[in-house]
């Protein structure tokens, strides 16, 4: 789940399994070495909150509003730090002074800050079968508040080092409980993509979640992204909650997926529907490849590269299996790209659990989505919807995966700038149950029926 400066085309399928939106990372470390001493959630003399969260490269920071703002921090010396814009590394004019690793405050241009202090709770709780490692995450005093569970995306990273999530709805009276994804971070067991494993794993959370919060919980459910997109809704349907977030997934199958990509990438690069139809053919010999675990389907794969290499739209395939498959030797994609998909269900049908599904559902979409394009899925959502589902949909229509908006270089390939303006306000009212507003940025709205 991260936002992200976009990878070429031949890493692109790493990018999209290792990633959901960037949610950056809490205050304590899970692999034994202390984060930055300024991590933290501050609130700020505006009225506003400020995320400050480790980055990349080590030494940097990362500073996000919730309306969606962003900027890399490096350091100046003497407590001050210079930003930039997104992640384009550009210089936006921000400057920032943090005062004694935070515990003085911060002040961000002319405004000041002050730590918010945030009451964290480390776990551990069996899982299905494994122990996981776990954090609840709640705003000061006692009041009873609606409690969230942060389902994972692909991602291979540790939740609770990466999520600021956990802070950032923290900060505005949203509990929160965030867990490394077994064979991640603090956690143990093998990692696997086996989305009902998974689901029983967050089903396991959430018990943990609420034994933690006690009297401070309110109503429960969960927010996931990309992959968590197939997890959340399962778990929802095994045992009730009170919500479900879902943002940037699907209501498509994997395999559906990366037919919709390759076809997204043919469309906006102004090819019509005859070249789409070619390059399906594309992706259904990758997929091939995938599903006999990498042992067979090379040579339908070079066959089709040869029939349409030279056709004009050829260059334009990306998808996210089918892309990298083009771009790898049979060595290197049995090397590496097996490991990552191992266990992927590729035609797993979402529909059956969402048909049955009667959770209240909050599904957020990107229009400009490469990796997870929303179409299909919209058009899936709004069935349902007809059909009486309590679900509400927002689209954002220019964000990419991760809810991100960017910028488009020379070559094609994009940059992350920001958030999109009204996604997190929008999340957070939905989980707190209130009433959505009539307009969260530019995102179009679709509420369920009534």
């Amino acid at each position: 789940m991260n936002e992200r400066i976009r990878p070429n085309p031949t890493l692109r399928l790493l990018a999209t399994l290792l990633g959901s939106i960037a949610c950056a990372a809490t205050a304590a470390a899970t692999n034994g070495e202390p984060l930055p001493c300024e991590v933290g959630a501050y609130a700020m003399a505006d009225g506003t909150s400020l995320d400050i969260a480790p980055g990349d490269p080590a030494g940097s920071l990362r500073w996000r509003r919730t309306d969606g703002t962003t900027g890399a921090l490096k350091p100046q010396g003497h407590e001050r730090w210079t930003s930039t814009y997104g992640w384009t590394g550009r210089p936006d004019g921000h400057r920032v002074v943090i005062r004694g690793c935070g515990r003085g405050g911060l002040r961000f241009d002319a405004t000041k800050g002050t730590r918010i202090p945030l009451v964290q709770t480390d776990t551990r709780f069996e899982g299905s079968g494994v122990e996981l490692a776990g954090r609840l995450t709640l705003s000061p005093g006692d009041a009873r508040v609606p409690l969230v569970v942060l389902v994972h995306g692909a991602e291979h990273s540790s939740a609770l080092h990466d999520y600021t999530l956990q802070r950032e709805f923290a900060s505005h009276g949203i509990g929160v409980f965030a867990y490394d994804k077994r064979g991640t971070g603090a956690s143990g067991g093998r990692y696997t993509q086996d989305y009902l494993t998974l689901a029983v794993d967050a089903i396991h959370a959430m018990h943990e979640a609420r034994r933690l919060a006690g009297a401070r919980a309110g109503r429960v459910g969960y927010q996931g992204g990309s992959q968590g997109g197939w997890v959340v809704p399962l778990a929802a349907r095994i045992e009730r909650v009170d919500f479900a977030v879902v943002s940037f997934g699907l209501a498509v199958s994997p395999l559906e997926e990366d037919r919709e990509a390759v076809a997204f990438d043919l469309q906006r690069a102004g090819f019509d529907a005859d070249a789409q139809a070619k390059a399906m053919t594309i992706s259904d010999a990758a997929i091939g490849i995938v599903e006999s675990d990498f042992t067979e389907g090379y040579d339908r794969l070079d066959a089709v590269k040869k029939q349409y290499a030279n056709e004009a739209w050829f260059k334009s395939v990306r998808g996210n299996i089918a892309g990298y498959l083009l771009a790898a030797t049979p060595e290197v994609a049995r090397r590496d790209l097996r490991a990552l998909v191992a266990g992927i269900p590729v035609r797993y049908d979402p529909m059956p659990v969402l048909h049955n599904l009667d959770v209240p559902q909050l599904w957020v979409l990107g229009g400009q989505d490469r990796d997870a394009p929303p179409f299909e899925t919209r058009r899936r959502l709004a069935a349902l919807q007809a059909e009486g589902r309590p679900i509400t949909t927002a689209l954002f229509p220019n964000a990419d995966h991760g809810i991100v908006e960017f910028e488009t270089k020379p070559d094609g390939e994009r940059v992350s700038t920001r958030r999109s303006a009204g996604y997190f306000d929008l999340m957070a009212d939905f989980i707190k149950g209130k009433a959505l507003a009539a307009a969260y940025g530019d995102a179009e709205l679709a509420p369920p029926p009534h």
